[in-house]
């Protein structure tokens, strides 16, 4: 995909909505990936005994998995040069019915669009937009998710 141009954007335009899908088993890859093994994130006893319903994705994985609508919009990863976020509700990632561990539990919905151009330092920022949906049910679970961008 080719990197838009800051002279063809406008504030409030979208850039796009994806889908985000996590299983136990994302969370065990991402904990290998990290070295952040914290058992919240792999042990329901254990997460229920620190007082959450069960376990919880890894906030920088949701973090992470979120950047990626703006780094495929800007065409290239290294265009982002400031990301930040709140975290406001964590992210549970059930234990499948049956079958394997990489049966998705749990889904985010990302969504980002243009909040402010500067054409003079050739930046742009983009607001995200990322929520876990749970059938009908929608929790924003980032908040104050922004990215800068250069074009």
């Amino acid at each position: 995909m080719a990197a838009p141009q800051i002279t063809e954007l406008e504030k409030g335009q979208s850039i796009g909505t994806r889908r985000i899908s996590l299983s136990r088993a994302d969370l065990v890859a991402y904990a290998a990936a990290s070295g952040d093994h914290n058992p919240i994130h792999w042990n329901e006893r254990f997460a229920q005994e620190v007082g959450l319903d069960g376990v919880i994705a890894h906030g920088m994985l949701t973090m992470g998995a979120a950047s990626d609508i703006v780094s495929e919009w800007a065409g290239d990863p290294s265009a982002i040069l400031d990301y930040q976020t709140r975290f406001t509700k964590p992210v549970p990632v059930a234990d499948a019915d049956s079958g394997s561990p990489s049966e998705p539990t749990a889904e985010l919905e990302v969504s980002g669009k243009v909040g402010k151009l500067d054409e003079e330092a050739g930046t742009v920022r983009i607001d995200l937009t990322v929520e876990l949906v749970e059938g009908e049910s929608r929790t924003k679970v980032l908040a104050k998710t922004q990215a800068l961008v250069r074009l």
